[in-house]
């Protein structure tokens, strides 16, 4: 027999958490619904599924079922994520109701309005990609403007492929080895790449 599930999710206030029971119960009341069973957590949507219990709501849900949330963000931690979870729970002919946003997508009963949303929902998923990379470059943009140097502070060492041997290297100079002869010597190619990172670290003595 289908049965109506509720699916609630807040951070850490417990009090959210029996407002958004009120909520969904007063919407039922409206709807003529009956709430066969609560799944509520409190957990930070920056957990994974396991810990939001997506996974556990999944299994409890079958073909001819409904899911009522108060609003979208309760399904997941991103907007791609929530498309996701939409699209599965369709597919397996899963009616979700989303109170705050007024939404009733149900595949069977209503094909052209569920596919309508889930395609606004997939441009939003875009759009908001795109608004964070737009203020990822104003950001940079106005670091510039200010005079704030963008990537990593001048003279900084970046990781290379002779820092195993440094230590190795540095007796070989000590040697009097050229950067050429301890190249062939360590398997390297060109000496150039090696005479530079020998040049940035000052591993040559002194008395050079």
């Amino acid at each position: 027999m289908p049965k109506t599930l509720a699916y609630l999710r807040v951070s850490t206030d417990r009090q959210d958490l029996n407002h958004q029971r009120l909520e969904i119960l007063e919407y039922a009341r409206r709807e003529h619904l009956h709430i066969d069973e609560f799944l509520a957590i409190s957990v930070s949507s920056q957990q994974g599924r396991r810990a939001r219990k997506i996974d556990e709501l999944l299994n409890l849900l079958a073909a001819g079922d409904t899911l009522v949330v108060t609003e979208l963000s309760r399904l997941g931690r991103s907007t791609g994520e929530v498309i996701t979870l939409i699209n599965d729970l369709l597919r397996r002919d899963i009616e979700v109701q989303v109170i705050k946003q007024n939404l009733h997508l149900d595949r069977q009963q209503n094909d052209m309005q569920a596919k309508i949303m889930i395609t606004l929902l997939a441009l939003f998923a875009e759009l908001e990609r795109d608004l964070i990379s737009l203020r990822t470059r104003e950001a940079l943009a106005a670091r510039k403007a200010q005079g704030i140097p963008l990537g990593k502070p001048k003279g900084t060492l970046q990781v290379s492929m002779y820092d195993k041997d440094q230590q190795r290297i540095v007796e070989l100079l000590s040697l009097g080895l050229s950067a050429k002869k301890i190249a062939q010597h360590l398997g390297y190619g060109h000496p150039s790449s090696l005479n530079h990172y020998i040049q940035t670290r000052k591993l040559r003595p002194v008395s050079e």
